[in-house]
């Protein structure tokens, strides 16, 4: 699933791209709104919540809506010039939005709604702070994260209502370059807001290039510390790095982690 930086990107491409222009055609190629029309609004803005996408349009009666989409696993927004190509198959597409200069077409996106602008807080009001948001709160984020200590870190971490933005990718990352195990109970984690501090230096960095990298180096194969590295070598003590399913049952995630470095609770870290 995408990270919250590459969501950003989204909304940032999307801004950009449609933000005060005048759809001429809107294609909702979803069942629950197949027969929606918003040709003659002006889109408004595109905005990340976390992992969501928020794009606000001024109808022709100035009503006001939201098109709420997330990517999931396989999503993605891109813009064409309208007599361009798509570079993905049509039937991929499940919103096409047209302007004169553009076309945005949202591809396999996982969620779309149409919504009034004023019921925003019913499909994003339960997520906790925004690592890339105006609404940042380091303080609210350390208590959303302490309200279940006996919670292993991972599994805090990929938890949209204690802190948004974080997936599988920087929850191993932040776990290996702060020395803990995924499965280290939170309220054992002798350093968490340094931690958080290091999430959202992490999308920080990562919001303003396409190519992410934890490791400060873009080459292939050497972006990430511990991330898709099963069986290769830790860069830092070169134990092979592991990596192993957790979290509850029909919704476990791979957890990469080098043994070594990010000892399991309870196992001294000289065996």
């Amino acid at each position: 699933m995408p990270e919250g930086d590459t969501v950003y990107r989204a909304a940032r491409l999307l801004d950009g791209s449609l933000s005060g222009q005048v759809l001429t055609a809107t294609d909702f190629r979803v069942p629950q709104h197949a027969t929606a029309d918003l040709a003659g609004g002006t889109v408004l803005a595109t905005l990340s919540r976390g992992k969501h996408l928020l794009t606000r349009i001024a109808g022709p009666d100035d009503t006001r809506w939201t098109l709420h989409t997330h990517l999931k696993m396989e999503g993605a927004w891109r813009v064409y010039e309208p007599d361009r190509p798509w570079k993905r198959p049509a039937h991929q597409a499940r919103v096409v939005l047209r302007t004169d200069t553009r076309v945005a077409v949202g591809f396999s996106l996982g969620i779309v709604e149409l919504l009034p602008t004023t019921g925003e807080d019913d499909v994003v009001g339960h997520l906790g702070p925004d690592l890339l948001g105006p609404d940042w709160d380091e303080d609210e984020a350390l208590r959303r994260l302490h309200k279940d200590d006996s919670r292993s870190l991972g599994e805090a971490l990929l938890d949209q209502t204690r802190l948004a933005g974080i997936g599988n990718m920087y929850m191993a990352e932040l776990c290996f370059v702060s020395g803990v195990h995924p499965a280290t109970p939170v309220g054992e984690v002798a350093n968490l807001p340094r931690l958080v501090r290091r999430a959202r230096q992490m999308l920080e960095l990562n919001k303003e290039r396409a190519v992410q990298s934890t490791t400060g180096d873009l080459r292939e194969r050497e972006r990430m510390w511990v991330y898709r590295r099963d069986r290769s070598p830790c860069r830092r003590c070169r134990t092979p790095v592991r990596v192993e399913q957790r979290g509850p049952a029909g919704r476990e995630r791979a957890s990469y982690f080098c043994p070594s470095c990010q000892p399991e609770p309870g196992v001294r870290k000289d065996r």
